[in-house]
């Protein structure tokens, strides 16, 4: 038998990468917004729900960030 290493995950194209980043850097712009909403608005609790949504958005523009960068 053959001991030939299988091969690992080919890696992504340019345009690919690029357009995860791109996304990822607009899925960020609500996080921000809501940031500065809530603190405009002093953390009312009637915009928790708005703050929350934002910041769960821009948290999956970092991750979307970090998966392009680490299969690169």
């Amino acid at each position: 038998m053959s001991d030939t290493p299988s091969p690992g995950p080919q890696p992504r194209s340019g345009c690919a990468t690029a357009f995860m980043v791109m996304f990822g850097v607009l899925l960020l712009l609500p996080g921000f917004c809501a940031l500065i909403f809530a603190i405009d608005s002093h953390f009312d609790s009637r915009f928790m729900p708005v703050l929350i949504l934002g910041l769960l958005t821009a948290f999956a523009g970092v991750m979307l960030i970090r998966a392009a960068r680490k299969r690169s």
